[in-house]
């Protein structure tokens, strides 16, 4: 397993942090999560930020009322001030389940402390740290969510220009260190390389 770096922040987020790569570690990560005290709103933040890409930060200040009657809400990015929509019909009855008996005022994914406030990205960061804990890794951290969404949504439809668009990147090579991609395609590259063997 790689050796991960830290920040010299009060928050020690990781530098080497990875997407679950397989369907097998996404099963997994849901399943703890959907064991934790507030499993629900747990197992639906992770689900959310693996279906949309969007940073920790943007996911913990969602209102239910945003999400009420619509499929594809439109917000604002914290960090690049862009509006952007979110198509969220494939989590359309995860989350209709999910708010039926909230208020639009609540908190999407309230404290479990004090339910008048959200969740915060330091929390989110927490619950990650216990899940690898549980996994057994230690690449795991507030950006697997969105390096999760980036890395399949590659896969799926090699569309790397859309990808950067959605990540706000200033080019592919960027978005593909990003999500894994190009550590991915080195590591493929040599699997079958030798020299004087």
């Amino acid at each position: 397993m790689m050796e991960t770096k830290k920040h010299n922040t009060n928050k020690g987020q990781k530098l080497n942090v990875q997407p679950l790569r397989t369907q097998t570690d996404i099963e997994t990560a849901k399943f703890f999560l959907s064991k934790n005290k507030m499993g629900k709103r747990d197992l639906l933040l992770f689900l959310f930020g693996i279906n949309t890409g969007l940073r920790a930060s943007d996911i913990v200040v969602r209102k239910v009322g945003e999400f009420r009657n619509t499929k594809k809400p439109y917000i604002v990015e914290e960090k690049t001030h862009k509006r952007r929509k979110l198509n969220l019909s494939n989590l359309a009855e995860q989350i209709d389940e999910y708010i039926a008996d909230k208020s639009d005022d609540d908190w999407l994914f309230p404290s479990y402390k004090d339910r008048s406030k959200h969740l915060t990205v330091n929390g989110v960061y927490r619950m990650f740290e216990v899940l690898g804990k549980q996994m057994g890794r230690d690449d795991l951290g507030t950006h697997t969510m969105r390096k999760t969404f980036g890395y399949h949504y590659y896969k799926r439809t090699h569309d790397i220009a859309t990808l950067m668009e959605i990540f706000n990147h200033s080019s592919q090579q960027i978005t593909k260190r990003y999500i894994g991609i190009t550590e991915d395609e080195i590591d493929n590259s040599l699997d079958h390389f030798s020299i004087g063997i």
